[in-house]
Parts: structure tokens; C-alpha cells; sequence
């Protein structure tokens, strides 16, 4: 097999990976950037988009993708009632509290989908699942390409709303300090709960992305969480355009992995990575401390 072909493959492959690792990624930096607590319930968000698009594609016979918008409101209302029953209690507590409740929120998750729609793997159905896309020898699944695009779109989108709107200036006053942002009259528990429910909701649409790709289960979310954690302790905590520039990172060391040493590694490529990487630069690559930018 050609070299070169292998390495194109492989930087296609990884590129368009990554921009689905960006993209969860970016909403745990949301999240960590504002509140400063990890949220590790965000994988289980995730497999909710998948199944609120799985539910919502059986009911109306639509494509996933034209099933966005309702998938954005339910994910977005899921994430405020969460908030506001796990998290805002916990408001003022030390960091372990956070982490503590939202393990617990992970495995509650989990139990009440395996409880409603079982262990069992489910398919959404679309007609572009086995489309792919080929030039020049190159070939890549259109759910993989229409994912990635969407990446791009909604990153561009969020960093409009952080840098050109007063509500997101607000959102970025809350990550530098909370206390000044409170003195200038903002009500930084409003920032939280929206910045919260912004994060998971950015999970679930990953979700749906995901969807046409990959089976849908309980668990189907935990690879996604992991690896999203990677993105932000490597990209640098807060730092939006370090998510992304890590989840594509991450990508591409995972596909090259898969190529040219094992494919049972790859996993753990991006894991590595992050090791040898925080030996170098604790901060992370683009660490210059917590904020949403």
C-alpha cells in the first residue's frame, strides 16, 4: 500500500475525528472556563443527544440532522433542570463536591437509559450513512465530513457570542473573576447556569452528530468523556481555541496510530500525548490560565 496515500488517509481520517473531539471538547471548556469544576457527567450528555435524536428520527422518519433545533432545546432545558437540581446547590462548595455529584449524576444517567431503552444497540436511521465522499484515490463518510462542518460552525458561532455581545462579555467577565464581575452588576449565577446548560448542550449536539456514525447505547458517551477531558488539561483550561486546536490533535495522532502502529493503541495515542505534554508545559499547550476565549 502507498505510503503517501496512507499518510493522506490518515490526516483526513484524523482531522474530521478530531473536529468531534473539538467540538464535546469545547462545550467541557465552557463549563470548566466559567464555573472552574469539571463536569464528568458531559459523556452521558452526549449519549442523551444520541437518543433524543434516535427517539425523535424513529417518531417523525427525519434525517438526524434536520432534527438539530429540537435536539438543541431539549438538550439545552435537560442541562438547566440539571443544573439547577445537582449543581447550583453545590455553589460556594470545594471542588471535590462538583465532582462527587456529577460522577453520581454520570451513573444516575446512565441507569435511567438503560432502564428505558435497555443495554440494547441502536441504529439512527439516514441515507447518508453509507455515502461517502472520494477523490483522488481519498474516501471519507459524509456523516464524518457533515460533522466536522458543523464543528467549525458552531466554534465560529460561540466565539462570536463570547467577543461581540454584551451577554457573552458578561460570560468572560465571570471566568477572569468572579467577584469583579459581580461588582460591575453581573449576576454571575445566571452565567453559571447558562454556561452549564451551553456545555451539555454542545455534548448533546456532538450527540446527534454522532449518531449516524456510531451505534447508540448507555455507555456509548464514556470513550467521548474521556478523551474530552485530554482536550481541555492539553489545550489549556478555558481556552476554547485550545479545545479545538487539541481535539484536532488528537485526531491525528489517534488515526496515525491506528495506521502505522496498532489499531488496539490508538486509544491511548491521545493519552500519551497529554503525558509528554504535561511534562513539557503543565499549563498545557495553549494554557495561559482558566478563561472562556
Amino acid at each position: 500500500m502507498n505510503v503517501l496515500w496512507m499518510i493522506g488517509q490518515s490526516i483526513l481520517n484524523g482531522l474530521t475525528m478530531g473536529g468531534i473531539y473539538a467540538l464535546v471538547g469545547v462545550g467541557l471548556t465552557i463549563i470548566f472556563g466559567v464555573m472552574k469544576v469539571v463536569n464528568f457527567a458531559q459523556g452521558e450528555y452526549l449519549v442523551i443527544g444520541m437518543y433524543i435524536t434516535l427517539v425523535l428520527n424513529q417518531l417523525t422518519g427525519l434525517s438526524p440532522y434536520l432534527l438539530l433545533p429540537p435536539t438543541i432545546l431539549i438538550a439545552y432545558l435537560f442541562g438547566r433542570i440539571s443544573y439547577g437540581v445537582v449543581v447550583k446547590p453545590l455553589l460556594g462548595q470545594p471542588g471535590q463536591y462538583f465532582v462527587v455529584a456529577t460522577m453520581g449524576l454520570s451513573f444516575v444517567i446512565i441507569s435511567v437509559l438503560q432502564l428505558v431503552f435497555t443495554t440494547n444497540f441502536w441504529a439512527v436511521e439516514t441515507s447518508l450513512k453509507s455515502v461517502s465522499i472520494t477523490w483522488k484515490g481519498f474516501s471519507l463518510g459524509l456523516p464524518r465530513i457533515i460533522a466536522c462542518g458543523f464543528m467549525i460552525f458552531f466554534v465560529v458561532l460561540v466565539d462570536f457570542f463570547l467577543k461581540r455581545t454584551d451577554f457573552g462579555r458578561a460570560m468572560r467577565a465571570t471566568s477572569e473573576n468572579t467577584e469583579v464581575a459581580q461588582s460591575l452588576g453581573i449576576n454571575t449565577n445566571k452565567m453559571y447556569g447558562f454556561s452549564f446548560a451551553v456545555g451539555t448542550t454542545f455534548a448533546a449536539i456532538t450527540g446527534l452528530l454522532l449518531s449516524p456514525i456510531y451505534f447508540v447505547y448507555p455507555t456509548a458517551g464514556t470513550p467521548f468523556k474521556t478523551i474530552a477531558m485530554v482536550i481541555i488539561v492539553m489545550g489549556g483550561p478555558g481556552n476554547i481555541g485550545g479545545a479545538v486546536a487539541s481535539g484536532l490533535i488528537a485526531g491525528l495522532v489517534e488515526a496515525f496510530t491506528a495506521t502505522f502502529v496498532s489499531n488496539d493503541l490508538a486509544p491511548a495515542a491521545a493519552y500519551l500525548l497529554l503525558i509528554i505534554v504535561l511534562a513539557f508545559k503543565p499549563a498545557g499547550l495553549f494554557g495561559k490560565g482558566a478563561r472562556v476565549a
